[in-house]
């Protein structure tokens, strides 16, 4: 396809989950076995050693544990860094221009879907939109737009109700098509908050948010959702134009080439018709002057038509009733 215009958030998800070290439960040894604090294994034989420790030693394991937590999360962290990054530059280096802007006559829009936002006044803070308690009456629906105009955005969203579950949906939408990130459907938000992460590659777009209450006819919900739009840094700005450049590249000389042949075929095309036409317009000509002399033949043998009819009468009127001098003669 040209360009993932969304990195869904299942391909982010499982690309997560499959690169992600889980770390293990607090109740649990780094092997595997249960070891739940102040209740030792049996078979444990460093267990009477651990109980002889000091209490010096005892106040350390916490700090431990902390440390082992931060630099857990520190992993998930990189990781999830890291799949974002893929993701921006599968949506970089798999870019094609639309065909909208390979028809366009200027070259300037397929330049500034490329170049992105100007880095001289581009700020990479979060844009966060956050609505509470947003009351959904029975039977009516709520459509949230959210306008993204950096590609390599990344967009987190919690979705909850209360009381009741919650049908929604999201969707990208833009100039030549749509991109479903979310399917419209019921979820269980009023007892776990939904969330989810995806990053949008594709810009201009429109996310849109769509809750749903069509199914109930009575019943009110009540619903809140948090967006963070977190664009991508000067950094990445730099690196995905390029790398969109580099892919824009191939696409446009790949256009340009069969543009030439196209030109090519066009121009004999050109050629062969005007010869037709030429040769037409001559027998054209040769037709009209044809068509004038049979005009002029027409207008002369109308006339001999004519005359002819006339001089047929008259010889019958003679032959019929005789000529008028002779008629004369036998008065006398």
């Amino acid at each position: 396809m040209r360009a993932r215009d969304i990195f869904d958030v299942y391909s982010l998800r499982i690309f997560l989950e499959s690169t992600m070290v889980v770390a293990p439960p607090a109740d649990e040894t780094t092997n595997g076995k249960p070891n739940v604090k102040g209740k030792p294994d049996p078979q444990d034989k460093s267990t009477k050693e651990e109980e002889t420790e000091t209490d010096e030693a005892t106040t350390e394991e916490p700090a431990n544990e902390s440390t082992e937590r931060q630099d857990e999360e520190a992993e998930v962290k990189d990781l999830e860094a890291r799949a974002i990054n893929e993701a921006a530059a599968s949506a970089d280096s798999t870019y094609v221009p639309s065909p909208a802007l390979l028809s366009d006559t200027s070259p300037s829009p397929l330049l500034e879907q490329i170049d992105g936002p100007s880095l001289e006044t581009y700020l990479s803070t979060p844009n966060i939109y956050t609505v509470g308690r947003v009351p959904l009456s029975a039977g009516s629906k709520l459509e949230v737009p959210i306008h993204i105009s950096n590609g390599g955005s990344v967009v987190e969203y919690t979705v909850e109700s209360e009381r009741y579950d919650l049908t929604f949906g999201i969707t990208a939408e833009r100039e030549e098509k749509e991109t479903v990130v979310k399917a419209l459907g019921v979820a269980d938000c009023h007892i776990k908050p939904c969330t989810g992460k995806f990053l949008v590659g594709t810009v201009p777009c429109v996310l849109l948010f769509t809750f749903d209450n069509a199914q109930s006819w009575i019943t009110e919900k009540k619903i809140s959702y948090n967006v963070i739009i977190t664009p991508p840094s000067k950094e990445n700005v730099m690196i995905g134009r390029r790398r969109r450049a580099a892919s824009a590249l191939k696409a446009v000389e790949d256009d340009r080439s069969s543009a030439s042949e196209r030109f090519k075929s066009a121009v004999t095309e050109k050629e062969n018709l005007l010869a037709d036409v030429d040769r037409l317009e001559k027998e054209l000509a040769k037709q009209k002057d044809s068509l004038d002399a049979v005009k002029k033949e027409e207008i002369l043998l109308s006339g001999r038509v004519e005359l002819r009819l006339n001089q047929l009468k008259m010889l019958n009127d003679r032959l019929s009733n005789g000529w008028e001098d002779e008629k004369e003669k036998e008065d006398e």
